[in-house]
């Protein structure tokens, strides 16, 4: 077992793994938490349950490996390995969009103030803002639609 915060983690982790199971009832037409309920208790409970997975032809869940039903490792750990990678980038973005309404009112006035006396940004968030701003016939203006605009550094500080 795993103590401490790496727990935390390693339950969220899992937790998100399990959008896979979910979307393939949803997609057959199944109750999805009637099925995720009996696939967990099958892994959870019992030593053969490795292979347990999904059986969309009888709305059920069934041994995978015996149904003939595999999927290479090396495509699980691309697929895994991209994205936490893409979870990484995006943790990493230094800018947030803020949408200066959903703000107190007096703060509107004085949030647009700071965008305008902000230096441009340098990553990859501020060379997507240019290209939707370039697309849209203008330079970068501190606006990303109606009434939403960006903020340098995180929190909006």
């Amino acid at each position: 077992t795993i103590e401490g915060k790496g727990q935390l983690i390693i339950s969220a982790f899992a937790k998100s793994l399990e959008v896979v199971p979910q979307q393939l009832c949803d997609n057959a037409g199944f109750d999805a938490t009637d099925i995720l309920s009996a696939l967990r208790r099958k892994h959870a409970m019992d030593e053969d349950g490795t292979w347990y997975g999904v059986d969309i032809e009888a709305g059920s869940i069934c041994d995978t490996f015996e149904s003939g039903v595999w999927e290479p490792s090396d495509n699980k750990r691309n697929s895994l390995g991209a994205a936490a990678e893409a979870a990484c980038v995006i943790l990493s973005i230094d800018e947030t969009v803020v949408n200066p309404r959903s703000q107190d009112p007096g703060g509107a006035a004085g949030q647009q103030q700071q965008m305008q006396q902000q230096k441009p940004m340098s990553n990859m968030m501020g060379n997507a803002m240019d290209a939707v701003n370039a697309q849209h016939g203008g330079s970068r203006s501190g606006n990303l639609g109606n009434g939403v605009s960006y903020l340098k550094g995180r929190g909006g500080g």
